[in-house]
Formats: C-alpha cells, structure tokens, sequence
C-alpha cells in the first residue's frame, strides 16, 4: 500500500478538467493524491455500457483501489465535451448512471458523480 491518502477520478481527457477536479477532491476528501483515469466522454461511456471501454475503466480503477488505497471515485463530465456532445441535462443523466455501474462494482469507497460547468467550476451531480 501506497503512503498517502488517495482518491480516483474517471474524467475527460480534456486538459482543461484535470486540475480543477484534482483540487477540488484534494480539498473536500483530505487528500493527497488523485490517480485519474482518462477518457474522451467517460460518462457516456459508462452510461452507455460500451463494454470495452467499461472493462478498461474498471481494470484502472481496480489498481487506485487495491493498490494506491483510493478512498472515494469521482465519474466526471464537463461543459463543451468533444467525447460526448450532448445537453448538459444529458451528461448529468450520464454522470448518474455511469455513478450506478461504478458503485456496482463492489469496491468499499464512496462514488460520486461531478460536473465542471463553463467556468471550471466543479458541482455534484450524485453522492
């Protein structure tokens, strides 16, 4: 096990999410680390049961967890997503459901669904 506290985000491969994600589960979880596990829309992705991707998700996710210790996973969709253009309302319906596979998962950590609006400003979608 890894020293340190650390948490998992599924985000975007959209640079423009990675740091204000990063910070913002530093902050509200104490952490130290955020291991993050990119995808161009992993939203849809996990909402959607595109399979292959599902399993390459869960394989990183198993690692950050059984390894790294991560205590809480953040799904994370973003305002002006090239990987899943869609409604914000959509991505919301997205986050939430993609929150549900993870959580069926089994892994005993807190899932939350986050959505980073134009400013870059981070909000909760699920808890």
């Amino acid at each position: 096990m890894t020293v340190g506290r650390f948490g998992t985000a599924i985000n975007c491969i959209d640079g423009r999410v990675q740091e204000p994600v990063a910070v913002w589960l530093k902050e509200r979880y104490q952490l130290d680390y955020v291991d993050v596990i990119t995808e161009a829309g992993p939203d849809k992705a996990l909402a959607t049961e595109a399979k292959g991707l599902i399993e390459s998700i869960r394989k990183k996710v198993e690692i950050s967890v059984t390894k790294h210790g991560s205590e809480v996973i953040a799904v994370v969709g973003h305002h002006d997503c090239v990987g899943n253009p869609v409604s914000k309302e959509t991505h919301w319906e997205h986050i939430e459901k993609a929150a549900v596979v993870i959580r069926s998962w089994g892994y005993r950590v807190s899932v939350h669904g986050l959505w980073v609006d134009e400013d870059w400003r981070v909000q909760v979608v699920t808890e």
